[in-house]
């Protein structure tokens, strides 16, 4: 796990410079290759061999240069597959990735032979050119610019802000899709001129034309086939998280009392014998409506019947408050999550237990249909008629939009997603399993993946999601949606809970699904500090203070007293991260 950089010009110094704003990804090495028109850094986390057998920018056999950020989960599987024609030298996929690029096209490696999470840069001497590749479910972030001779891009963000001209002015477009949808699916950043190689992308780049040669995306589809056996699932569910679990490193789990990050536990601990796990709890001295530690009880409880070395991370006011900064600045660009100095400070936790590799639950829901809102959708009378029908009623799907002060509305958006998003994961035969893949390299990859991938590298560890596998994403999106619920009892999640019945707790089986959050309204109406806090950022008068369509944001009495609290937090989100990275508009 790594970061990687580069710009289309020989230029070490400016790599080195982007280098350094992101040392914290690659605290076991650090290099630069480049030739007369081309220079490409990396930062090592080394994971699965030691640091020398790692060392990268990766020169193969035939002469081509390799920067990469990622894991190959099917590395044992090529192999063994391959075990006449590649010959390693060391035990790090860095140098199959590599062997297999020299040798095979770029389409076959990616689509067909690598089960990974990945961003890398590849150059391909002969040709002139280089490939920028990111994993089908855009786990690992991978940004870049277009600059005067080219390109320059950066695993994050912040190596490239000083070095791109402009780029605190705020992206209004970026800023219009952060405040009506929630999280930023575009492909422009909301630093101007910084933008994002999509989930699944590869860009192929020529580089004496300075020009995109092709693309083309990698991606899982729903298909949706009728057959479906439920001890198949738990193998190949089973395969994925001990897939999964390599490395010589030592890991810690994210146990959030859910069914996800539990039958992940339980296969890890089955397969390495032991295991740290973390839980987030809210103070149990703070007096609220409903009890937000009902997930994290649920978690202790299932880690003692198993064994496993369990550690509960306590998060107050104060806590929340000291990580609220930080958690806003190591996002780099803000969304609709309140929760990010709750996930900022249990990585801070976990490091500190010297853990390098971080499991987690993540995308679970995504794919074994655990909202409602599939459930809905699969059950809807009057089906959209197109992909741009569809489109608008995933739109809808997001409960508290921020009204803006400038010439752009819902509709506009539509217009936008509707070319940005691809139309090739959209099954009408399946309107349930089409939400959940459009979510899964929307909403989940921006938000979900990107948190955890920032928020671990600051402290040098690598996350992992098990049920992100590419062979395993594609094998769930293939079970018709219909088996993924309890249509007679409405139930969500049906197929895990089948599944799993005679090999979890009858009580987590049973489980209402809660969610995990932190108490925030509560909190700014009892701790004056975070109230204070609140309201001298939300008064200041900063470059995104007018855009925020005040009137429709506080005062709207057609509002919910909880919507209208969202939008409250939201809008202090966005400030923060305004005044964080001094941006303008």
């Amino acid at each position: 796990m790594c970061g990687i950089y580069g710009i289309t010009e020989k230029n070490p110094g400016l790599v080195r410079n982007i280098m350094d704003n992101c040392a914290h990804r690659g605290p076991d090495g650090n290099s630069i290759w480049s030739n007369e028109n081309l220079t490409l850094g990396h930062n090592l986390l080394a994971i699965t061999s030691k640091p020398n057998d790692g060392a990268q920018p990766h020169i193969t056999k035939k002469g081509n240069v390799l920067a990469y950020n990622g894991e190959i989960f099917n590395y044992n599987f090529l192999l063994k597959k391959f075990q006449n024609k590649f010959y390693p030298k060391t035990s790090c996929d860095t140098e199959l990735l590599g062997w297999l690029l020299d040798n095979f096209s770029y389409e076959e490696v990616i689509c067909n032979l690598i089960d990974s999470m990945h961003a890398f840069v590849f150059y391909n001497k002969r040709n002139n050119e280089i490939i920028v590749s990111r994993d089908h479910a855009g786990i690992k972030p991978l940004y870049f610019s277009e600059i005067k001779n080219g390109i320059v891009f950066s695993s994050e963000i912040k190596g490239l802000i000083d070095n791109v001209p402009n780029s605190r002015k705020i992206d209004r477009l970026g800023l219009a899709c952060t405040c009506l949808l929630g999280v930023n699916v575009l492909r422009q950043t909301l630093f101007n001129g910084i933008c994002k190689i999509l989930p699944g992308e590869t860009i192929i780049y020529d580089l004496s034309s300075k020009k995109i040669k092709s693309s083309f995306r990698n991606l899982v589809k729903p298909n949706s086939n009728n057959n479906f056996i439920h001890e198949e699932f738990y193998e190949k569910l089973t395969l994925a998280v001990n897939n999964s679990a390599i490395g010589i490193r030592d890991f810690g789990m994210f146990l959030s009392g859910g069914l996800d990050s539990s039958i992940i536990a339980q296969c890890l601990k089955r397969k390495l014998g032991s295991l740290n796990t973390f839980t987030t709890v809210v103070d149990p001295n703070i007096i609220n409506k409903e009890d937000y530690n009902s997930d994290a009880k649920v978690a202790e409880k299932f880690a003692n019947e198993i064994n496993l070395n369990h550690t509960e991370v306590k998060i107050t006011p104060k806590t929340f408050l000291e990580n609220w900064n930080k958690s806003i600045k190591y996002i780099e660009e803000p969304r609709y999550n309140w929760n990010l100095p709750m996930y900022y400070l249990t990585n801070k936790v976990l490091s500190k237990h010297n853990t390098v590799v971080t499991f987690a639950g993540d995308i679970g829901d995504e794919i074994f249909g655990g909202y409602g809102k599939y459930l809905k959708m699969h059950n809807l009378i009057e089906k959209p008629k197109n992909w741009s029908d569809f489109i608008k009623m995933w739109m809808r799907k997001f409960s508290a939009p921020i009204l803006l002060n400038m010439k752009f509305d819902f509709e506009d958006l539509h217009s936008v997603l509707l070319k940005a998003l691809p139309e090739e994961i959209w099954n009408p035969n399946d309107l349930a399993n089409s939400a959940m893949a459009l979510d899964c390299i929307t909403t989940v990859s921006e938000d979900f993946f990107t948190r955890n991938d920032k928020y671990g590298m600051i402290f040098s560890m690598e996350g992992r999601f098990p049920f992100s596998s590419k062979d395993f994403m594609q094998y769930c999106m293939n079970i018709k949606s219909s088996f993924k619920f309890g249509l007679e009892t409405n139930q969500t999640k049906f197929i895990i809970k089948n599944s799993f019945k005679n090999r979890l707790p009858k009580y987590m089986i049973d489980k209402v699904k809660t969610g995990w959050s932190a108490p925030i309204m509560s909190w700014l109406n009892s701790d004056n500090l975070l109230r204070n806090k609140f309201n001298a950022d939300i008064g200041k008068d900063d470059g995104i203070k007018n855009v925020l369509s005040q009137n429709n944001f506080f005062d709207n009495p057609n509002l919910s007293e909880d919507i209208s609290g969202k939008r409250k937090i939201i809008s202090w989100m966005l400030r923060s991260w305004a005044q964080e990275f001094d941006m303008f508009l």
